[in-house]
C-alpha cells in the first residue's frame, strides 16, 4: 500500500492556523496542464492565490486537489490545483507558513513519472526567520544583488534551495 502524503494535511493545518489567527492564507502554485487557473495571472509558470473565506466560494482541500471558485477581474472562475503543484501556503500579513519542494520536471500532476517509482517524501528543513542572523556578507547567490530586505510593505515568500 502506498504511503499517504502529509502535504494535504499540512496545507489544511496552515490554512486553519491562518484563519484562526486572523491572517489571509495564500497559496503559491506551480502551473502546468493539470491546473485550472486564469492564465492571464500566471507569471513565470506560477500563480499566487488568495484562499481566504472572503475570496473563495466552496473551498475544498482534499488529499489530491484544492478546488474553489474565485473572482478575477469581477468574473467568477473555477480553480483546480493538484496538491502536488502547491509550492507554499503562507499568511500574507507576515509571510509565515510552509514551503514545499516544487514538482519534478517530467512528472504528471499526480506526482509520478510514467513508469517511474514514487518519489521520496518531501523533507522539512529549518529556515532562519527575519530576526535570526543571515549568511555572512562574503557569500553570494544570484538573488543577493537586490540588497537588504526593506522593512514594512507587503511580505514576500523567499524560496531557499
Amino acid at each position: 500500500m502506498p504511503e499517504i502524503s502529509t502535504k494535504p494535511y499540512m496545507l489544511r493545518a496552515i490554512y486553519e492556523w491562518c484563519t484562526d489567527s486572523g491572517y489571509t492564507p495564500y497559496l503559491a502554485v506551480k502551473v502546468d496542464a493539470g491546473t485550472t487557473v486564469p492564465m492571464e495571472f500566471v507569471k513565470k509558470g506560477e500563480i499566487v492565490l488568495n484562499i481566504s473565506f472572503g475570496a473563495t466560494s466552496g473551498l475544498k482541500i482534499d488529499n489530491d486537489s484544492i478546488r474553489f471558485h474565485a473572482r478575477f477581474g469581477g468574473i467568477s472562475r473555477e480553480i483546480f490545483v493538484p496538491v502536488n503543484n502547491v509550492l507554499a501556503i503562507y499568511a500574507n500579513e507576515n509571510g509565515q507558513g510552509m514551503a514545499f519542494e516544487p514538482p519534478l520536471p517530467g512528472t504528471d500532476s499526480a506526482g509520478a513519472a510514467a513508469g517511474a517509482e514514487p518519489a521520496a517524501a518531501p523533507a522539512l528543513a529549518s529556515v532562519p526567520s527575519n530576526s535570526e542572523s543571515r549568511a555572512p556578507s562574503g557569500s553570494s547567490s544570484p538573488d543577493d544583488d537586490k540588497g537588504p530586505p526593506k522593512k514594512g510593505g507587503r511580505p514576500t515568500l523567499t524560496r531557499i534551495k
